[in-house]
């Protein structure tokens, strides 16, 4: 009877597998690392442009309804008749435009302002408000206001609403300037455009037609960035752009064009 011979591997051979073995986890290891970086910082891009996006969403409806006044359907009627298509219909006056729809100081750099009143709601025997403030709540005050600033501290671009209650609307916030365009006529009667900051007179404010907003933001992820540059919210032309540092960041600027809503300016 024969019997089968059976022999093991080397020790070269043995250490020959291993070392192939290592070096094949070691490219895996790579890839993965690789892969992970990839998407943290897609993700970080992704979740930084979202953030960015409401914020000048929720700024935005506030400013394109600031210095709103109310329609009056039946100017001139009795309180609660009926409506007249022929009845003449008014602007109301009650609401300072002037005054209250746009203001600045150093806490909030941007305070957007509208009238608040009451219509008809189907279903309800009362006359509701249906204006809200940044915070998403209806005002019982006979002015929607809404106030945007900075913790520089936290870097959370935060919302004032009307009843003075205070709440996040995105963390991570480098800086947030804000600028306004005002339209004036010249000595030859022609209309000129200007921009100015939050530093403007009483008799600047009625004149103002655009705001823009500018927002920079940065992400969790550390990147490497070195030696990279970018045009933050204060640059101007001829200024050198700033060192982007360690972290993605990402501006958005956006200019909110102003209602008159039928006042003369």
């Amino acid at each position: 009877m024969t019997r089968s011979r059976q022999s093991g591997v080397t020790l070269l051979e043995l250490l020959v597998g291993l070392a192939i073995g290592l070096m094949t986890i070691a490219v895996a290891l790579g890839a993965l690392l690789v892969s992970r970086s990839v998407s943290g910082t897609v993700s970080d891009a992704s979740q930084l442009q979202q953030q960015g996006a409401y914020a000048l969403r929720v700024i935005g409806q506030q400013l394109r309804q600031a210095g709103s006044i109310r329609l009056n359907m039946a100017f001139g009627a009795a309180s609660g008749a009926a409506a007249d298509p022929s009845q003449r219909v008014a602007f109301e006056t009650s609401f300072d435009r002037a005054n209250g729809a746009l203001k600045a100081d150093t806490s909030s750099p941007l305070q957007a302002g509208y009238q608040n009143y009451t219509e008809s709601v189907n279903g309800s025997a009362t006359e509701q408000s249906l204006l809200a403030d940044c915070l998403g709540k209806r005002s019982s005050t006979a002015v929607v206001q809404s106030n945007f600033q900075l913790d520089s501290a936290t870097g959370n671009l935060r919302c004032v609403g009307s009843d003075g209650s205070v709440e996040t609307l995105i963390g991570n916030v480098a800086d947030f300037q804000v600028r306004y365009v005002l339209q004036t006529i010249n000595a030859a009667g022609a209309n000129m455009r200007r921009v100015a900051s939050g530093s403007m007179t009483a008799a600047d404010w009625p004149l103002v037609v655009a705001v823009d907003v500018c927002l920079e933001i940065f992400g969790e992820e550390n990147i490497d960035t070195a030696g990279a540059t970018y045009r933050n919210c204060s640059w101007v032309s001829g200024q050198a752009e700033a060192a982007m540092g360690n972290r993605m960041r990402i501006v958005l600027r956006n200019t909110f064009q102003m209602r008159s809503q039928g006042a003369v300016r």
